[in-house]
């Protein structure tokens, strides 16, 4: 029996995890978040991170790396920074 991997969705986008990279959103779509945590903090067993840096980005793969950046900001704290993402992204998507 074959095992699926389930892919993790907040607010309807999906969330896929790559080591400090977090991408929110489907490569389908005409943009997509990226968030990169840029500093951690131990809490206990757990890293927490206290940098969070957000970009909506064009999902188009023939505009240039520099070109596809829509909006970026840096926040404190992941919460923050993925509340901020899916405002973008959702009003990015929606044509507004």
């Amino acid at each position: 029996m074959a095992e699926e991997k389930a892919v993790l969705m907040y607010k309807g986008h999906p969330l896929m995890r790559k080591d400090n990279l977090v991408y929110y959103g489907s490569m389908a779509d005409s943009h997509i978040v990226m968030l990169q945590i840029l500093e951690t903090k131990k809490m206990g067993d757990a890293d927490i991170a206290t940098r969070v840096s957000v970009q909506l980005q064009l999902t188009d793969p023939s505009a240039r790396s520099r070109d596809r950046v829509v909006k970026k900001s840096e926040k404190a704290g992941f919460y923050t920074a993925l509340d901020v993402g899916c405002v973008w992204l959702n009003r990015a998507l929606a044509g507004k």
